[in-house]
This record gives C-alpha cells, sequence and structure tokens, in this order.
C-alpha cells in the first residue's frame, strides 16, 4: 500500500511537472508571437513616425528661437489672424520669419533624391543632343539657337525695365508724398484730381511698355520679361498707394517740423525695428511692425526695398535675416539656369519636332488627340520647372539678397485635394495681393454677403492678367486660357471642394495633365499656323481670328525648313 502510494505520488510529480513543461512551452511560444508582433508593430510604428520626427524638432526648435528673439511664429501668426476676423472682418496678410517648403524638404534624403533624377535626366538630355549632333552632322553644334532667339535684343529689355523703375521712384513716391503732406494745406489739388492723376498714370504705364514691345518687335521671352516686370509693377505700385492712403488721411500735421519731413527718415530702420541678428525687438508682432501713423508717408528707402523684396504687400517693416548666405544666392540662380535648359530641352525635344509642320498636313480628330496627349507629359514638366526655377529658386535668391525672411512663396500645392487649395497655395505672393486689394476690398465695397461676387472678380481679374501676357508674348488673341481659368477652373473650386479624400488629389493631377497638353497642343498649333500659312493681312481682325482653325485647308508655299529664323526675322 505504502508502495503503491508513493508510485502514485511520483506518478502525479511526473504529470505534473510535464504538465507545467508543456504549459511553459506554450507560454514561452505565445510570448515570442508577442514579441514578434511587438516588433512588427514597433517597425511599422518607426516608419510612420520617421518622415515627420524630423519637421516636429525643426517646427519646435523656430518656435523657440522666435519667442527668444521676439519675432512672430506660425502660433502666434494664428492667434493674430483669429483675433482680426471679429466683426466679420477678413484676416491681414501677415509677415513672419519661415523657410520655403521645398527648403525644408530638401533637407530629407528621400526628396533630395527626387531633386538628383531631375538633374539627371537634365544631363541625359543635353547628353541626347551632344550624341545626336556627332551622329548626325558629323561634328558638335551645340546649337542653342532657340534660346538665343526667345530672349533676342536683351538690351531693349533692360532699356525698357530701367525706364519702368525710374518712371516708378521718381514719379509715384514724390507724388503720393507731395500729396500726403499737402491735403491739409490751402490751395491744395481736390483728392479727387489726385486720383485721376494716379489712375492715367497707371494706364501710361499699361500703354507705354505695350507699344515699346511691338515697336521693337520684341521675341517671346523677351516680352514676357518686360510685360511680367510691368504687371509687378503696377501691383506693387498699386500696393503702396493703397496701404498708405488710410495713415495720410488720418494724419493731421502738428508743426511745421512734421510738414519738413525728409524723404529717407528711416536711415537707420534696422537698427530702430531689428537687433543686431536681424530679428525684431518689438514684442507685438501681430502683422509685424504695423504701420506707422505718425507720420503721413514713409521713408522712401523703405519704398525702394519694397520694390526689389519678393512681396507684393507693402508693409514698413519685414522680417529679416542677420547675413547674406552668398553661395545659397549663387546655387539657386544656378538652379533658375538649368530649369532654363530644361524648358529648352521640353520643346526642342517634344514640341517642336510635332507641331512645327502643322498646316502642311491635312488636320484631324485623330491627329489633334494624339497631338493633345502626346503634349500632356512636356506640358505639366514646363509648368513644375518654371514653378521651381521662378517660385523657388528665383524668389528665394532675391530673398537672401535682400535679408528678407518671409519665404512663404509657396505652400504644397501637389498635396492639394481641391481646386480651391491649389489656386490659394500654388503662388502666394500674387495670391496675397488679389486676396488683400481685391477679394477683401471687394467684399467691404460689396458687403459680406456678396463673397461669392469677390471671388469671381478676383478670378476674372486673374484671368484677364494671364491672357494679356500671353496675347502681347504671342501677338495673336486665343483665349484657351482664359476659358480654362476663367471657366472650368472656377467650376472645379466647387467640383472639388468636398472632402479630404486622396482620390481627389489624384483627380486634380490628371485635370492638371489634361489643362497643360490642350495648352501646349492649341497654343503651338496657332503659332506654327501662322507660320506657315501666313497671311498679307496684319490688321486687328487677323490678330483675333484662330489661323489654326483654317491653315490646313488653306493652299500656301512651304517656308525655308528653320523656323525660329523666320520668325526672329
Amino acid at each position: 500500500m505504502a508502495n503503491q502510494a508513493s508510485n502514485g505520488s511520483v506518478h502525479e510529480r511526473h504529470r505534473y511537472s510535464f504538465m507545467n513543461g508543456i504549459t511553459n512551452r506554450m507560454n514561452n511560444a505565445h510570448l515570442q508571437q508577442i514579441r514578434d508582433k511587438a516588433q512588427s508593430l514597433r517597425s511599422e510604428f518607426v516608419e510612420q513616425i520617421d518622415a515627420h520626427l524630423e519637421d516636429i524638432f525643426a517646427n519646435f526648435l523656430d518656435e523657440v528661437d522666435g519667442s527668444k528673439s521676439g519675432r512672430s511664429t506660425p502660433i502666434l501668426e494664428e492667434a493674430d489672424k483669429k483675433r482680426k476676423k471679429k466683426n466679420g472682418e477678413l484676416p491681414d496678410k501677415a509677415f513672419v520669419a519661415r523657410r520655403s517648403v521645398l527648403t525644408e524638404l530638401l533637407e530629407v534624403s528621400h526628396i533630395k533624391t527626387i531633386q538628383h533624377i531631375f538633374i539627371a535626366i537634365l544631363i541625359i538630355f543635353s547628353l541626347n543632343t551632344i550624341v545626336y549632333d556627332i551622329v548626325e552632322a558629323g561634328r558638335l553644334k551645340l546649337n542653342f539657337e532657340t534660346i538665343t532667339w526667345a530672349f533676342g535684343k536683351f538690351p531693349v529689355v533692360m532699356w525698357v525695365w530701367c525706364l519702368m523703375l525710374m518712371s516708378t521712384m521718381l514719379v509715384i513716391f514724390p507724388a503720393f508724398h507731395s500729396w500726403s503732406h499737402n491735403r491739409h494745406k490751402v490751395g491744395r489739388l481736390p483728392d479727387i484730381v489726385w486720383s485721376f492723376l494716379y489712375m492715367a498714370y497707371q494706364l501710361a504705364f499699361l500703354v507705354l511698355p505695350m507699344q515699346s514691345i511691338l515697336y521693337h518687335d520684341l521675341p517671346p521671352a523677351s516680352t514676357v520679361c518686360v510685360v511680367t516686370e510691368q504687371i509687378r509693377f503696377m501691383m506693387k505700385t498699386h500696393s503702396f498707394v493703397r496701404e498708405n492712403i488710410p495713415r495720410a488721411l488720418v494724419y493731421k500735421p502738428h508743426s511745421d517740423n512734421d510738414l519738413n519731413e525728409k524723404y529717407d527718415e528711416d536711415s537707420d530702420v534696422d537698427e530702430h525695428a531689428y537687433s543686431e541678428g536681424g530679428s525684431t525687438t518689438t514684442s507685438d508682432s501681430s502683422n509685424f511692425a504695423p504701420m506707422d501713423d505718425s507720420t503721413a508717408c514713409p521713408g522712401f528707402s523703405q519704398f525702394l526695398y519694397f520694390l526689389f523684396a519678393p512681396t507684393l504687400v507693402y508693409r514698413d517693416h519685414y522680417p529679416r535675416t542677420p547675413s547674406i548666405r552668398w553661395h545659397y544666392v549663387f546655387s539657386n540662380f544656378l538652379q533658375v539656369i538649368g530649369c532654363l535648359f530644361y524648358t529648352y530641352y521640353v520643346f526642342e525635344r517634344f514640341c517642336m519636332p510635332v507641331f512645327q509642320n502643322f498646316g502642311k498636313e491635312v488636320l484631324s480628330i485623330r491627329n489633334l488627340t494624339l497631338s493633345v496627349f502626346s503634349s500632356m507629359l512636356p506640358g505639366t514638366l514646363v509648368l513644375i520647372v518654371a514653378f521651381f526655377a521662378i517660385l523657388h529658386s528665383w524668389l528665394n535668391a532675391f530673398a537672401e539678397m535682400l535679408r528678407f525672411a518671409d519665404r512663404m512663396f509657396y505652400r504644397d500645392w501637389w498635396n492639394s485635394t481641391s481646386f480651391s487649395n491649389y489656386y490659394r497655395t500654388w503662388n502666394i505672393v500674387v495670391h496675397d495681393w488679389l486676396y488683400t486689394y481685391v477679394y477683401k476690398d471687394s467684399i467691404k465695397v460689396l458687403g459680406p454677403s456678396k463673397r461669392t461676387l469677390g471671388m469671381f472678380s478676383t478670378f476674372l481679374l486673374s484671368a484677364i492678367a494671364h491672357e494679356y501676357v500671353l496675347i502681347i508674348s504671342l501677338r495673336f488673341f486665343y483665349p484657351v486660357l482664359f476659358l480654362m481659368f476663367a471657366g472650368i477652373g472656377v467650376s472645379f473650386m466647387f467640383l472639388t471642394d468636398r472632402g479630404s479624400a486622396r482620390g481627389w488629389n489624384v483627380f486634380m493631377w490628371v485635370s492638371l495633365f489634361i489643362g497643360n497638353g490642350l495648352l501646349m497642343c492649341l497654343y503651338s498649333q496657332e503659332w506654327y499656323a501662322r507660320i506657315n500659312c501666313p497671311q498679307d493681312s496684319s490688321d486687328l481682325i487677323d490678330m483675333f481670328t484662330p489661323r489654326s482653325w483654317s491653315c490646313s485647308s488653306t493652299p500656301h508655299v512651304s517656308p525655308p525648313t528653320l523656323q525660329v529664323s523666320n520668325q526672329s526675322q
């Protein structure tokens, strides 16, 4: 009995030990599964936050630096906007020290690689041209005749630009200074007379450069330089006058010293407004150095700085950087030159071979469809390259030279899920001007209930300005861009403004590809139609009549092979 009991207890211990071992092994296996799952979740979590971690710390450090120096941070800017929205008022433009979006993104190695890919494509384009010249011609020609023709007569461009600059400096500022300081005197000119003189000046500024362009027959790229600078000066003039009229109206001279205020009253503005490091020392940064209502007119140096600053909204002071990085300026200008050659290769390889024979062949729906789809990729590539060259490289170069610290010239428009957001973020510089002086002022005149009308008036003015540049540059009226901008573009604002699904971002990009393909195709056809189907008449009716609609059915004598030289003569 005792032996049986002893044997039973031994068996029980063995069974317990066996079961315990199995349980431990099961627990260990389960723990290993948990560890594997945790490791997998850890890897996924790290991958998700890795892309955002650097931006979080960068923003945190920027806010810490901003709180130390007293400059406005995005948090302060947002709080300021909320304060300004009381009583239904729209917020004002706030300038704060910040970098461009691509400047921050290009610090990430993955995004930097995308830039390297574009550089590699530019190198391949160059090698393609070199190999083509050697194989076809037996020698290296490096013929950039298209670029030299497009930017031809550049001394005339500089002469016209200098005249526009001098007229802005020597007419607008002295006239405004005289009006603002003498409007309280007896025998002064009425304000309405000054208003008509201002409108007459803007009209003359619109007409005279255009006459110079037509008189000297400037080629397209040179014309674009003159026309865009003309529009820029007009917008800056309006901003300066519009921003300073309110303080001139409330200004009341208290002594003769106020009336004898010198033009360059702010020669030491940096020492008064900013610290040695280039940051503002004022505690109120809600709109970064608000207007000084104690004077009727700002100093001439402030006006001169504004003429060259990469903004279209006037302020007495802007946030400034501590120093100028000349290597950064040089690299940005080098990128502009690279983008110029990029555009040249796109037109030379993808546009001219497709359209230079337009008018010599019968136009059909098949050919038109193939031309549109073959133009989509080159057209969108030109859009992206032009954006990078102008809104990033060119403006950042001038901002660095002028120590202009607010470099939010655009936002992440490529992530837009609606066309309304795309229009607001594509070009912040122009958008701020349209928002401040067209949309906001129209709301003040028409009332808050007429915001839709204000939006349409803003789109209409922008579409007219874009069409004006194309009419003067190409020498014909073909309102494809106007219809797409003011018609289809406005309707797409309501179509895609329904949520943030990523599918709408795909829709936006597909629309951009199709739109740019149509623009490149139709404008190229009209350009070569006017070369291959010349008309004896040069009146306005011919300028406003699309020749591409009838070119293929019109008998004509074929011009020489080199089309560019014909147009340049």
